[in-house]
């Protein structure tokens, strides 16, 4: 995947907010909101205000559709070992079916943010904005592409759910999900053609609403972790 010509995120938002008082300033964005089968996940990054080699560490650090999966997990450990603070919030398929997408993710994102170990005072949230926090917050439509702490967490929720998905293939075997993630390719439309929707499956997503009876339950164990 090229990621030729793609703008670089920079610091200037944060660098603003740190100058104005605010420290621990959150990075927010989600992954798999468009997917058939899943959930959806949340990352929050807190980068650290006081590293002048920030930065350098974080050369590489991009909006995650950029990159490959093989970039995304070298650059989610970097991200990890230099963030002040990360956490991760995912809201299962049946919960999704139930709450509606958006509400679904902004849930995921708070989840998100109670996950860090320390608390933000200010938040950057790509597209979405969550009028249930209180915190003062920033929302900017293809912010991980323009905001560091924002193209950060978007690498670190991706790495998480396609883990995630990888592991549920062993458990849901015949779906492709190693494969697709849970997203409508050709493959997983076969697959559900032939097999009929699992529990993992977002049954009110409308290309699967006439796929809602005799829904297949897993094949073995699912993880609980």
């Amino acid at each position: 995947m090229s990621n030729q010509g793609e703008p670089l995120p920079t610091l200037t938002y944060e660098q603003r907010l740190w100058r104005d008082g605010y420290r621990r300033v959150a990075g927010l964005d989600e992954v798999g909101r468009g997917a058939w089968a899943g959930p959806v996940v949340a990352a929050a990054v807190i980068l650290p205000p006081d590293d002048p080699e920030l930065h350098l560490h974080l050369k590489g650090v991009r909006d995650s559709k950029t990159l490959t999966a093989t970039q995304r997990r070298v650059l989610a450990n970097v991200i990890q070992q230099h963030a002040l603070a990360w956490g991760i919030g995912a809201v299962p398929p049946a919960e999704i079916d139930e709450l509606g997408i958006v509400c679904a993710t902004r849930k995921a994102m708070a989840l998100a943010l109670q996950a860090l170990s320390s608390p933000p005072d200010y938040l950057l949230i790509d597209h979405l904005t969550l009028p249930d926090l209180s915190y003062p917050q920033y929302s900017l439509p293809k912010g991980d592409a323009h905001i560091l702490s924002i193209a950060a967490a978007s690498i670190v929720a991706k790495v998480n759910r396609d883990r995630t998905m990888v592991d549920l293939d062993t458990h849901f075997p015949g779906y492709g999900f190693c494969d697709h993630k849970g997203y409508g390719t050709e493959q997983h439309q076969r697959a559900l053609a032939a097999l009929g929707p699992s529990i993992l499956h977002r049954l009110s997503f409308a290309p699967l609403r006439n796929l809602v009876t005799g829904v297949c339950e897993p094949a073995a164990t699912v993880l609980t972790e």
